[in-house]
């Protein structure tokens, strides 16, 4: 992944966000596999873009990199990796900082081995709000460190309560008539639970409006 800096009549001079932001190019022949018309249609100052290395001159510090040869796939899993690191990173940040830890010691105590273990920290993070169990394995610098983090997270990445509405026709044509329509109704509504809330408001006769919530 690269944020464009600069474009210039051979390319664009662009930084690597996953390497330090150290400088790299993309030449102009590099940028589309059809004929460009208009640079500024294809590549905009500012924007991240996601790229293949092609070539690495260590004398010289260049570094030569291709947006044509990137495939749609690749795009598509390159940004969510990119999105998952900068959450996992910010996360990592914020428990260095509070507990005066190093945030490299973060990363090689509880990150890297998260991410062998479960494909990327993030989904290991969001894992442990239900499975404490994620943590079995790791071996935290200090019991402060391990409070912080799992403190963090559950506030973090506790997934959000979804709501669902929906209008329903309720109709009685027994001899009880509405007075079954609104026992019915208030025994959906006696069933909830502290994670499961269910609410009924008439509309119109026979109409109602039925919300559901539920934790995620």
């Amino acid at each position: 992944m690269v944020n464009v800096k600069q474009i210039a009549e051979m390319g664009a001079y662009v930084k690597l966000l996953e390497y330090d932001n150290i400088d790299g190019m993309i030449l102009l022949s590099e940028l589309s596999r059809r004929r460009i018309r208009s640079i500024q249609k294809l590549i905009r100052v500012g924007r991240n873009e996601v790229v293949v290395v092609l070539r690495v001159d260590k004398d010289k510090g260049y570094i030569d990199l291709s947006k044509r040869r990137v495939s749609p796939e690749d795009i598509v899993k390159c940004e969510e990796r990119y999105n998952k690191s900068k959450m996992v990173h910010s996360i990592m940040r914020h428990v260095a900082e509070k507990t005066n830890t190093p945030i490299e010691e973060l990363y090689q105590t509880i990150g890297w081995p998260l991410n062998k273990k479960y494909g990327h920290s993030i989904d290991a993070f969001k894992l442990s709000i239900t499975n404490p169990d994620v943590w079995n394995d790791i071996t935290f610098p200090n019991d402060v460190v391990k409070e912080e983090l799992q403190s963090y997270i559950g506030k973090r990445l506790m997934p959000q309560p979804t709501k669902v509405r929906s209008d329903i026709e309720v109709t009685c044509f027994g001899y009880e008539g509405i007075d079954a329509v609104k026992t019915a109704l208030r025994c959906a509504e006696a069933k909830n639970t502290a994670d499961t809330q269910v609410k009924v408001k008439l509309v119109s006769p026979p109409l109602y409006g039925m919300s559901l919530r539920v934790p995620y």
